[in-house]
């Protein structure tokens, strides 16, 4: 049976979709295969709280499936509704460790009385309850009355109450804990700071409230949270004085002096940056100003509407934000306050969860970000110029898993960044023509290269390229290692560390490995990038640098050396190229646990393994997976990403004296925050 805990509140507006995410974040990385459940949903086709947390799970989902009941079968016929729910409930949970489950929204019903109904839900799906309380504009004494009616009211369903979670708090947490475990006797408290973001509209949303038209302005910056408004009905000077940083700012449509002067406030550093003008009345710009506008390049949203000054600020303050798969920036906040303000080991201990020994892709990226801050290595990202490789700066950045130099214009790569609402500021921006490091490269890899003709004049050539600048680096120790590629080609990655990094001493060949996350677990392929028909030699050196590499992210290795054959069943060039491979493997590691030649369903199946290899410790068990060649590792790691849902983390690249790893061109931000991490810990090892 799944351990299972049921997040609910006695009120509206508590936050409890939030606080549900950031949870079943953290509970993905920690708890093994991680399920979602609503037992009462207003559209069980496109339920928003579904949909916002399926897009935190690995798998995909059927939201029809993770959902109970409509509120009004619930209303029809209370006790076949209960029933329903537990059914669906069960047959969702049946393939996971750890469902949570999302109490209703208040939707038109009195709330003791929806409150009622989820902690009966809870007893009867036998799930512990979370408990959020709204803390926002509340004594310690007002938040303790609240959740002690709440846990009232659970006990009084015969539900357990697992936790409380305070939300939105303002105010002294100590005295809030004190209070309210008092009150609920004794009950574990937690509490959520106040996170303005996660409340904000974006200025998509407030430009629809308004019927608004964009006159000028990047179209990204729509997707911008605003963080409060200014009414400018003064004069320019005190406009200025009034400023919020990210706040939208309402002025009539012919108040064109401010208007330029909130876009030049945008433009510069001495005022703060605001996240939209809004100009009613259906008045617009002059042709002139209009002109003068786009002279200033601003990026600011400008946004035209008909009403009147105090109908469109009506209509403005109204607009609540909501939370969906892609509010980039509002996830991220959830996730990193609830990370720092919610103890989930003590949540899971309390729970009585055990582990499964499984491991899921959001647990393996976060043991990749924890081994990465604790390495605390710093890499160079030659390609400044790549908006995804700024804002996998901005989240590696936040989440200290290294540090970097970012190499490029500085002014432009800053300039993109605050358009972007990006924060670099703990990055380093550096030109490769700056000097004296350009002359300092260029000497240097002239001296490495001059048996192959390579004068100083063709070195400064070279270096100013940001591959190599960002190798020469890493070559002087100036990095600790290097991401690229992301629009570049792998040979224009590898090329330079070739040249004059060099490979490991004792290993012939540069090959790669794709960490292949599974549901439950963590494979490793290899090499499915790099080396199209590797001999038997290459093809040993390939496996004991995957076992070395498994070892260092913490898989064990077990490596099967992957043919048409299993054992002596087969003959040919093919299956002896990788017979002789795992001989060569066994004399370099004789404690390495390999088996070769070897078919995919033996490495992986016990059942075959028994019937093809019994007795073998690396068949039916393997973790490591060695291709024969290219056309096999490439096209088996991409039917695996697709037809089973995994994880394809990679390629990461093994068998260099310094790391230094190269990123698929179609790279999501995602993938390039796993490289970086997985290069600083390349670096720390």
């Amino acid at each position: 049976m799944s351990t299972r805990v049921y997040i609910a509140s006695g009120e509206a507006h508590s936050g409890k979709s939030a606080i549900a995410m950031g949870l079943v974040s953290a509970l993905a990385r920690h708890a093994g295969r991680v399920g979602i459940f609503r037992p009462v949903v207003t559209d069980p086709e496109a339920d928003p709280v579904l949909t916002l947390l399926a897009s935190r799970l690995e798998r995909p989902i059927d939201l029809r499936a993770a959902s109970g009941v409509m509120l009004q079968d619930l209303h029809d016929d209370r006790d076949a509704a209960m029933a329903e729910v537990v059914a669906r409930f069960h047959a969702a949970a049946a393939d996971t460790d750890m469902m949570v489950i999302v109490g209703s929204d208040y939707s038109g019903v009195p709330a003791p009385t929806e409150f009622a109904a989820n902690a009966s839900l809870a007893a009867h799906l036998d799930a512990p309850m979370i408990l959020v309380v709204n803390g926002a504009g509340r004594t310690p004494e007002q938040i303790a009355l609240a959740a002690e009616l709440m846990a009232e009211g659970a006990h009084a369903r015969h539900a357990q109450v697992l936790a409380v979670i305070v939300n939105r708090v303002d105010g002294p947490a100590e005295a809030i804990v004190a209070a309210t475990q008092q009150a609920t006797r004794g009950i574990p408290t937690y509490t959520v700071p106040n996170v303005p973001i996660l409340d904000a509209p974006t200025v998509r949303e407030l430009m629809g409230a308004v019927n608004g038209e964009l006159l000028s302005g990047d179209p990204a910056r729509l997707d911008n949270e605003s963080l409060g408004f200014v009414v400018a009905a003064m004069t320019m000077p005190h406009v200025l004085d009034r400023l919020l940083p990210a706040g939208a700012v309402i002025t009539p449509g012919d108040r064109e002096d401010v208007l330029l002067g909130v876009l030049l406030a945008d433009r510069g550093k001495t005022f703060p940056s605001p996240s939209a003008v809004f100009l009613n009345g259906g008045f617009t710009p002059s042709p002139q100003v209009q002109q003068l506008i786009s002279g200033i390049d601003s990026s600011l949203p400008v946004i035209s509407c008909a009403g009147g000054t105090l109908a469109t600020t009506a209509a403005l303050t109204g607009v609540k934000g909501s939370l969906n798969p892609a509010s980039v920036r509002k996830i991220a906040a959830a996730e990193k306050v609830l990370a720092e303000s919610i103890d989930t080991d003590a949540l899971l201990e309390r729970l009585g969860a055990a582990s499964h020994g499984a491991v899921t892709p959001l647990m393996f990226e976060q043991n990749l970000l924890t081994q990465a801050r604790k390495a605390g290595r710093h890499i160079v990202l030659p390609e400044g110029d790549d908006d995804r490789i700024l804002e996998a700066a901005a989240l590696i950045l936040e989440r200290q898993a290294a540090r970097l130099t970012i190499l490029g214009d500085p002014a432009q790569i800053a300039a993109r960044a605050h358009a972007l609402d990006l924060d670099l500021t703990g990055a380093r921006l550096l030109s490769t023509t700056q000097e004296p490091n350009l002359e300092r490269y260029a000497q240097e890899y002239a001296r490495l290269r001059a048996h192959k003709g390579v004068s100083i004049d063709i070195a400064r050539d070279r270096v100013i390229d940001g591959a190599y600048f960002g190798t020469m680096m890493v070559l002087l120790g100036e990095a600790d290692g290097m991401v690229s590629g992301a629009n570049h080609t792998t040979a224009h990655t590898i090329r330079p560390a070739l040249e004059v990094v060099k490979t490991v001493p004792g290993v012939s060949v540069v090959s790669s490995v794709f960490f292949m996350c599974l549901a439950d677990r963590v494979l490793v392929y290899g090499d499915c990038a790099v080396n199209p028909d590797p001999t038997a030699e290459q093809l040993a050196d390939i496996a004991v640098s995957s076992a070395a590499t498994a070892r260092q992210f913490g898989i064990e290795p077990r490596v099967a050396m992957l043919s048409y054959s299993t054992g002596g069943s087969g003959s040919g060039l093919d299956v002896e190229k990788v017979r002789t491979a795992t001989d060569l493997v066994r004399q370099r590691d004789p404690e390495l646990a390999v088996e070769g030649p070897i078919q995919y369903d033996a490495a992986v199946d016990p059942d075959v393994a028994a019937t093809k290899l019994s007795g073998s410790k690396v068949a039916g068990q393997a973790t490591v997976f060695i291709f024969p060649d290219l056309n096999t590792g490439n096209n088996t790691y991409k039917a695996v990403q697709r037809s089973a849902h995994a994880v394809a983390v990679g390629p990461v690249l093994q068998g260099l004296n310094r790391p230094v790893n190269d990123l698929s061109r179609g790279a999501l931000v995602r993938d390039i925050v796993n490289t970086i991490a997985i290069t600083a810990i390349q670096a720390g090892a």
